[in-house]
Protein backbone atom coordinates (compact mmCIF):
# COMPACT_ATOMS: atom_id res chain seq x y z
CA UNK A 1 0.00 0.00 0.00
CA UNK A 2 1.21 3.51 -1.05
CA UNK A 3 0.52 7.06 0.56
CA UNK A 4 0.97 9.97 -1.64
CA UNK A 5 1.95 12.98 -0.19
CA UNK A 6 3.44 16.38 -0.23
CA UNK A 7 7.03 17.07 0.75
CA UNK A 8 10.03 18.97 -0.07
CA UNK A 9 11.98 18.97 -3.13
CA UNK A 10 15.49 18.22 -1.06
CA UNK A 11 13.62 15.18 0.73
CA UNK A 12 13.20 13.57 -2.95
CA UNK A 13 15.91 11.09 -3.60
CA UNK A 14 18.27 12.23 -6.97
CA UNK A 15 18.20 8.29 -8.19
CA UNK A 16 14.15 8.70 -8.26
CA UNK A 17 14.40 11.96 -10.51
CA UNK A 18 16.83 10.58 -12.70
CA UNK A 19 14.29 7.48 -13.64
CA UNK A 20 12.71 10.45 -15.74
CA UNK A 21 15.32 12.94 -16.28
CA UNK A 22 19.28 11.56 -16.60
CA UNK A 23 20.41 14.67 -16.72
CA UNK A 24 21.37 15.95 -12.96
CA UNK A 25 21.89 19.67 -14.13
CA UNK A 26 18.54 19.92 -15.81
CA UNK A 27 17.28 18.58 -12.81
CA UNK A 28 18.60 21.30 -10.66
CA UNK A 29 17.12 23.74 -12.87
CA UNK A 30 13.46 22.70 -12.12
CA UNK A 31 13.89 21.59 -8.18
CA UNK A 32 14.01 25.00 -6.40
CA UNK A 33 10.78 26.49 -5.15
CA UNK A 34 8.91 23.07 -7.04
CA UNK A 35 5.79 21.07 -5.14
CA UNK A 36 6.27 17.58 -5.04
CA UNK A 37 4.25 14.58 -4.43
CA UNK A 38 5.67 11.16 -3.41
CA UNK A 39 4.58 7.55 -4.26
CA UNK A 40 5.69 6.92 0.09
CA UNK A 41 5.28 3.24 1.15
CA UNK A 42 2.90 2.90 4.00
CA UNK A 43 2.50 -1.03 4.50
CA UNK A 44 2.84 -4.08 2.42
CA UNK A 45 3.44 -3.82 -0.90
CA UNK A 46 2.53 -7.52 -2.15
CA UNK A 47 5.21 -9.24 -3.20
CA UNK A 48 7.64 -6.91 -2.36
CA UNK A 49 6.61 -5.71 0.70
CA UNK A 50 9.12 -7.25 2.70
CA UNK A 51 12.08 -5.75 0.44
CA UNK A 52 10.58 -2.31 1.09
CA UNK A 53 10.84 -0.65 4.17
CA UNK A 54 8.14 1.53 5.48
CA UNK A 55 8.39 5.20 4.92
CA UNK A 56 10.45 4.71 1.55
CA UNK A 57 10.12 6.85 -1.13
CA UNK A 58 8.93 4.99 -4.38
CA UNK A 59 7.73 7.26 -6.66
CA UNK A 60 7.81 11.11 -7.83
CA UNK A 61 5.72 14.03 -9.41
CA UNK A 62 7.58 17.30 -9.10
CA UNK A 63 5.73 20.37 -11.12
CA UNK A 64 6.47 23.88 -10.73
CA UNK A 65 4.19 26.71 -11.33
CA UNK A 66 5.20 28.72 -14.63
CA UNK A 67 2.94 31.04 -14.97
CA UNK A 68 -0.60 32.12 -13.92
CA UNK A 69 -2.78 29.44 -12.75
CA UNK A 70 -0.22 27.55 -15.57
CA UNK A 71 1.90 24.65 -13.80
CA UNK A 72 4.48 22.40 -15.74
CA UNK A 73 4.88 18.78 -15.05
CA UNK A 74 8.90 18.69 -15.22
CA UNK A 75 9.22 14.86 -13.68
CA UNK A 76 7.24 11.87 -13.28
CA UNK A 77 9.45 8.71 -12.06
CA UNK A 78 8.80 5.48 -10.34
CA UNK A 79 11.47 3.23 -9.42
CA UNK A 80 11.28 0.16 -12.11
CA UNK A 81 10.54 -2.67 -9.50
CA UNK A 82 7.30 -0.62 -8.90
CA UNK A 83 6.64 0.60 -12.44
CA UNK A 84 3.29 -0.72 -14.10
CA UNK A 85 1.42 -1.26 -10.82
CA UNK A 86 -0.50 2.56 -11.09
CA UNK A 87 1.64 4.45 -8.99
CA UNK A 88 2.47 7.12 -11.72
CA UNK A 89 -1.48 7.49 -12.74
CA UNK A 90 -1.88 8.04 -8.87
CA UNK A 91 0.82 10.28 -8.60
CA UNK A 92 -0.40 12.36 -11.72
CA UNK A 93 -3.85 12.50 -10.50
CA UNK A 94 -3.13 13.59 -7.37
CA UNK A 95 -1.26 16.16 -8.95
CA UNK A 96 -3.94 17.47 -11.24
CA UNK A 97 -6.72 17.20 -8.81
CA UNK A 98 -4.67 19.43 -5.89
CA UNK A 99 -3.98 21.51 -8.68
CA UNK A 100 -7.52 22.35 -9.74
CA UNK A 101 -8.42 22.53 -5.69
CA UNK A 102 -6.13 25.60 -5.92
CA UNK A 103 -7.47 27.11 -8.77
CA UNK A 104 -4.63 26.31 -11.78
CA UNK A 105 -6.45 26.27 -15.08
CA UNK A 106 -3.47 24.42 -17.31
CA UNK A 107 -0.86 22.13 -16.84
CA UNK A 108 1.93 21.46 -19.30
CA UNK A 109 4.65 19.01 -19.79
CA UNK A 110 7.39 17.97 -22.47
CA UNK A 111 7.99 14.81 -23.29
CA UNK A 112 9.32 12.50 -26.41
CA UNK A 113 7.59 12.45 -29.58
CA UNK A 114 7.58 8.70 -29.28
CA UNK A 115 7.29 5.64 -26.70
CA UNK A 116 4.97 5.00 -23.75
CA UNK A 117 5.24 7.90 -21.82
CA UNK A 118 3.08 9.76 -24.61
CA UNK A 119 0.83 7.66 -24.59
CA UNK A 120 -0.20 7.53 -20.79
CA UNK A 121 -0.25 11.31 -20.79
CA UNK A 122 -2.53 10.88 -23.74
CA UNK A 123 -4.57 8.31 -21.36
CA UNK A 124 -5.02 11.09 -18.90
CA UNK A 125 -6.21 13.50 -20.93
CA UNK A 126 -3.14 15.86 -21.87
CA UNK A 127 -3.38 17.04 -25.87
CA UNK A 128 -0.56 17.97 -28.07
CA UNK A 129 0.17 21.37 -27.70
CA UNK A 130 3.47 21.93 -29.69
CA UNK A 131 6.69 20.82 -30.80
CA UNK A 132 10.36 22.06 -29.76
CA UNK A 133 12.39 20.92 -32.31
CA UNK A 134 16.05 19.27 -31.07
CA UNK A 135 15.33 19.60 -27.38
CA UNK A 136 17.14 16.71 -26.60
CA UNK A 137 19.98 17.31 -28.67
CA UNK A 138 20.47 20.88 -27.30
CA UNK A 139 19.69 20.33 -23.57
CA UNK A 140 21.23 16.77 -22.70
CA UNK A 141 25.12 15.77 -23.26
CA UNK A 142 24.33 12.06 -23.97
CA UNK A 143 22.11 10.99 -26.38
CA UNK A 144 19.11 9.16 -24.72
CA UNK A 145 17.03 6.38 -26.52
CA UNK A 146 14.26 4.20 -26.55
CA UNK A 147 13.33 1.25 -28.17
CA UNK A 148 16.61 2.04 -30.50
CA UNK A 149 15.65 5.08 -31.80
CA UNK A 150 16.89 8.67 -30.09
CA UNK A 151 15.19 11.07 -28.88
CA UNK A 152 15.51 14.43 -30.59
CA UNK A 153 12.46 16.25 -30.02
CA UNK A 154 10.28 17.45 -27.23
CA UNK A 155 6.55 17.17 -27.82
CA UNK A 156 5.00 20.19 -25.44
CA UNK A 157 1.36 18.76 -24.12
CA UNK A 158 -1.35 20.45 -22.45
CA UNK A 159 -4.13 19.70 -20.22
CA UNK A 160 -7.11 22.33 -19.13
CA UNK A 161 -8.29 21.88 -15.82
Amino acid sequence: MIEIQHLDAVQIPMSLLLEADPSEACIQRYLHQAYCLAAVVDGELGELGESVAQGEIIGVCVAKLIAENTYEVFNLAVYPAFQQQGIGSQLLSALLSRLKEQGVQSVLLGTGTFGYQLTFYQRLGFRVEGVIRDFFLDHYDEPIFEQGIQHKDMLRLRLDL
